[in-house]
């Protein structure tokens, strides 16, 4: 409280210690009263400065009050004691001129001045209350401020009058329009209004609002559109307003301005019967009765509005009552509201001859009802009333101050050269908070144009922003009370493209402001799970979007299991091929003692049948989740089991070539082939594979991995292969065999015989090395689970491939044909060659010769 009242003080006895000379007089309005203290004001009471046209009641209100805030200090024998103050106050008649001739006048004064070189004495005022618009104070201040005169404002709220180096001596009872702004940001962002209107009056007062609302919009929203009110009443500048009003999608309209300069945009509004829109008042015209009629309703219905904080002040409704017109007051202007109050003229003013009612004095003003009378809404008022008492409590503190007791270096009661925050209780019991730059920290109460049951239009508070809240929050609003003047009943939506809902993103059009875009479907992979998001986020490498792409989600994990159908049905054929190879192996063991098993060379076709089911049964390792021992299982099994079938193929082979292309006749070249060779050879071709899938399993085994590239919606557990060195080894060992072997039985297909096993053989390797050239670019392009399969339906398709041209014939003879199970349908040779029919070429008979030509050469196996 001390510094505000050591600032004014300074400035007070500043002024008692100025040299002045009066140089001119002007002709005002005001009302004037003696007191050992002056005090100026000025208020914009009437809006000409020759027979005022139009008065504003309210606005007259206000300079009374100032009048009952100083009479009320005068009767208080605690504040001022011994001291009366008196005042001289001005009618600026909104004209920024006759606001200048006024302030000149307060400072110079209007009664003669001594001709001496040393004029002492009281200055004409000490401190000046006002003046109300933002561009008067401005101008004003400059030049009051060379005498370090202090100025209360209680209405101008420019943001520009908190630079304290260029208006040291400016003060005010108002919050600046930093924290207006602040406040109708506040409230529409609070109804998500995006997309938002501004109009500002041509003048400090709008432009430094607009421009502020600016920076705070563009926070949340955009402008959509931004015009300017002339100060002059151009009415085609207006038209343009309100067709720009009409043109735009915005909802939501801010205007800055007094009511004096909205009132042509208000009227052609109404002419105009535009409706629809959301008006946003600045303090400046929220409280307006006059704009706020019934006449304007339907245009400008719940209207919500930032307003002074009202206060109460007890004993000021009995006071306005009191005033009375005396013609030798100097109170010229209570004969003007007089005058206007009952329509009637007082006899020294008529003027003309147009028939005036005179006015007698003696009216009584307690049967009219006016703005002037209304106490129930003090505003401006009541920051009058502030201002009064601040400058009254800086002026006690001065009085008060004992020498060598002050609260100024060296305990000085004088000089102050640094005014810090300060803070001063009010005569009301009201506590006045003041920042560093002299404003009073913002309390508003937000306002909301309403219908009461008379069915006139009702100003009714719905909430209050308070800046000095330490709950954190500023802004509380009645949602529940507020009126929306649209069929809806409800806020309206004001934006220029609609929120994009989560799983999309917002895109901006190019050349329009960043709230108009459009809403783009986030990529697969990438969510957004909130309202109107710039960016998709991308999701996490085992996770995906949703379908609506509004959340991650663990993604799908793929394998080929026994549960799927595919599963089964593998499964199924591959314990069907395992169950088959066993019966012909089970046949085969039961007809070992038939020509057909020995001249098939009975021990290698066991063996073969053993690798078959072998093969059949690794197939059953590639189903199900792939494991560590699974993934090298599925390989190394696979490898071995079919090298061991190639392997006893190849032998089978190579025997029939030895048994019939022995050139020398008479030698018998099987002795060095057999069962023990012929075992041995397979087992060399068994162990160079095994010894393959022992190398690649040390080195670089296979292992289960889990595969997002081929589908991105799916994790593929799939066996890697680790070294393709290795891999490539085993099937290149095994085409390598197959190779072999095709190309001997190729050579040996049309050796004669009625049972010519090359000739089957040749058809097991085509069967076999077509399933497997053509696994290759299938098991490439095949997504997923389904390369598991094509790799599990290549070994089934070869292993059946093997059963049925091998052993099928030979079953078939067994079983379905028994009569040629003989010795003499298997090798018909006559006598004459030599060749002991019946005998197994794998067991060391000797091999026929051809030294004939016969119709049935001897059997080959």
């Amino acid at each position: 409280m001390s510094e505000v009242f050591l600032c004014l003080i300074i400035s007070i006895m500043a002024n008692m210690d100025h040299k002045c000379k009066l140089r001119d007089t002007f002709d005002l309005n005001g009302m004037y009263k003696k007191g050992h203290i002056m005090l100026g004001g000025l208020f914009e009471i009437s809006f000409k400065t020759i027979i005022p046209e139009f008065l504003d009641f309210s606005v007259f209100q206000w300079a009374q009050t100032m009048v009952f805030a100083i009479e009320e200090i005068n009767k208080d024998q605690t504040l001022l004691p011994n001291v009366t103050l008196g005042y001289r106050i001005f009618d600026n008649c909104v004209r920024l001129p006759v606001a200048l001739r006024a302030a000149v006048t307060l400072v110079g004064g209007l009664d003669e001045v001594s001709t001496e070189i040393n004029c002492n004495g009281a200055p004409p005022v000490l401190a000046i209350v006002g003046d109300p618009g933002s561009t008067h104070s401005i101008a004003l201040s400059r030049i009051v401020g060379l005498f370090r005169m202090p100025m209360v404002s209680y209405y101008a709220t420019c943001a520009c009058l908190s630079n304290k180096q260029e208006y040291p001596s400016f003060f005010r009872t108002i919050p600046s329009d930093t924290f207006q702004v602040k406040a109708m940001a506040q409230i529409i962002k609070y109804f998500n209004w995006s997309w938002v209107g501004i109009i500002g009056s041509d003048d400090d007062y709008g432009q430094y609002a607009v421009r502020t609302f600016y920076e705070e919009i563009a926070k949340f929203g955009c402008i959509s559109f931004s015009e300017t009110i002339p100060k002059v009443n151009e009415i085609g500048k207006v038209q343009q307003i309100i067709n720009t009003i009409k043109q735009s999608t915005a909802k939501v309209i801010t205007v800055f301005s007094s009511g004096v300069d909205v009132t042509a945009l208000v009227r052609e509004a109404v002419r105009q019967n535009i409706t629809d829109r959301q008006w946003i008042a600045s303090e400046g015209w929220s409280t307006s009765t006059v704009l706020s009629s019934k006449e304007n309703f339907r245009s400008f219905g719940g209207t919500i509005g930032i307003a002074i904080r009202r206060g109460n002040i007890p004993g000021l409704n009995e006071f306005l009552l009191q005033v009375h017109p005396d013609i030798n007051s100097g109170k010229n202007v209570i004969q003007q509201f007089w005058e206007k109050m009952f329509e009637c003229r007082f006899s020294e003013n008529i003027t003309n001859s147009f028939s005036w009612k005179e006015c007698t004095g003696e009216e009584n003003i307690n049967n009219t009802q006016s703005a002037y009378s209304d106490v129930s809404d003090l505003r401006a008022s009541y920051n009058v009333y502030k201002a009064v008492y601040a400058i009254a409590h800086a002026l006690h503190n001065l009085n008060s101050c004992e020498k060598g007791n002050g609260p100024f270096e060296n305990n000085s009661c004088a000089d102050i050269v640094h005014v810090q925050p300060w803070q001063v209780n009010t005569h009301s019991g009201e506590r006045v908070a003041f920042d560093e730059n002299g404003d009073a920290l913002a309390t508003y109460d937000i306002v909301n144009w309403q219908l009461n049951t008379d069915g006139n239009t009702e100003i009714k508070t719905i909430g209050v922003f308070d800046k000095a809240s330490g709950s954190g929050k500023e802004l509380f609003l009645k949602e529940n009370e507020m009126f929306w003047n649209f069929a809806s009943g409800k806020p309206p939506q004001s934006v220029c493209s609609k929120s994009c809902l989560p799983g999309t993103r917002k895109a901006t059009r190019k050349g329009e402001p960043v709230c108009c875009f459009d809403c783009i479907p986030c990529a697969e992979g990438e969510i957004s799970g909130q309202t109107d998001a710039d960016e998709c986020d991308k999701c996490q490498p085992d996770s995906w979007s949703n379908p609506e792409r509004t959340q991650c989600v663990q993604k799908e994990v793929e394998f080929l299991s026994y549960e799927d159908a595919l599963g089964i049905a593998l499964t199924a054929v591959s314990l069907s091929g395992a169950a088959l190879s066993l019966a012909v192996l089970a046949v085969f063991i039961y007809y070992r003692e038939t020509p057909v098993v020995k001249a098939n060379n009975s021990e290698l076709s066991f063996l073969l049948l053993i690798s078959l089911i072998l093969c059949f049964l690794c197939s059953l390792c590639f189903i199900g989740k792939p494991t560590y021992l699974t993934c090298i299982l599925r390989h190394v099994v696979f490898g071995i089991s079919f090298v061991l079938c190639i392997s006893c193929i190849l032998v089978k082979t190579i025997v029939v070539i030895m048994a019939f292309k022995a050139t020398l006749p008479g030698k018998n070249i099987m002795k060095w082939f057999r069962s023990l060779q012929q075992r041995g050879t397979v087992f060399l071709f068994t162990l160079i594979q095994a010894l393959i899938c022992v190398i690649w399993v040390v080195i670089s085994p296979p292992a289960p991995s889990r595969n997002t590239k081929y589908q991105n919606s799916k994790i593929i557990l799939e066996c890697d292969i680790g070294s393709i060195t290795g891999f490539s080894c085993l099937m290149g060992y095994i085409g390598f065999l197959a190779s072999i072997c095709f190309v001997l039985a190729f050579l040996a297909r049309k050796l004669p015989d009625n049972f010519n096993e090359a000739k089957f053989i040749t058809f097991s390797m085509i069967i076999f090395c077509t399933v497997w050239l053509t696994f290759i670019p299938a098991y490439i392009s095949t997504p997923g689970k389904y390369t598991v399969a094509v790799e599990i339906f290549t070994i089934l398709a070869s292993s059946f491939g093997i059963i049925t041209t091998i052993f099928f014939p030979k079953c078939y003879i067994i079983l379905i044909r028994p009569e040629r199970n003989t010795k003499k349908f298997l090798m018909p040779i006559p006598a004459n060659t030599g060749y002991k029919a019946g005998t197994n070429p794998g067991q060391g008979a000797n091999p026929p010769r051809d030294t004939h030509k016969h119709t049935h050469t001897p059997s080959t196996h």
